[in-house]
């Protein structure tokens, strides 16, 4: 399987704030990392949100699917039952690993949301839940 150029991941909290972010993309070791590519990914993803809520009133389930494109890139979306989200910026993965994906990290997530110690509405700093969401990303998109 080919390595991903673009696979930005974010988990957006009910008020439209980002709890966690990743760039899930493998790099080169020698590359130089270009901070402008990033705020773009960044600001199509939080542009797609409106496409999200549409998506969310015209579906039943949680898998959303592709609800966004900009120039050659698609941004997939989840929605858990508490109106958590989850986006997935890439460029074109096949719908049944994205989707695989998605329900990996669903199920970190609920983890990690049964702990007595976790606030719904802030930042997920957990290395732990970083370094799983990552091997879900080498297992579903190498």
């Amino acid at each position: 399987m080919t390595q991903p150029n673009v696979l930005q991941f974010v988990i957006v909290g009910q008020e439209d704030h980002p709890l966690y972010e990743a760039d899930l993309a493998v790099k080169p070791v020698d590359a130089v990392r270009e901070e402008r590519p990033q705020y773009l990914h960044h600001f199509v993803l939080h542009a797609s949100l409106d496409a999200v809520d549409e998506a969310e009133w015209a579906s039943t389930g949680m898998h959303l699917g592709v609800v966004d494109r900009f120039n050659n890139l698609q941004v997939s979306a989840f929605t858990t039952a508490g109106r958590i989200r989850f986006l997935l910026l890439h460029d074109g993965k096949g719908d049944e690993s994205v989707k695989s994906f998605f329900k990996g990290v669903h199920e970190l997530y609920l983890k990690l949301a049964l702990s007595p110690f976790f606030l719904p509405s802030t930042k997920i700093t957990s290395q732990e839940f970083g370094q799983k969401v990552k091997q879900l990303a080498r297992l579903y998109f190498r």
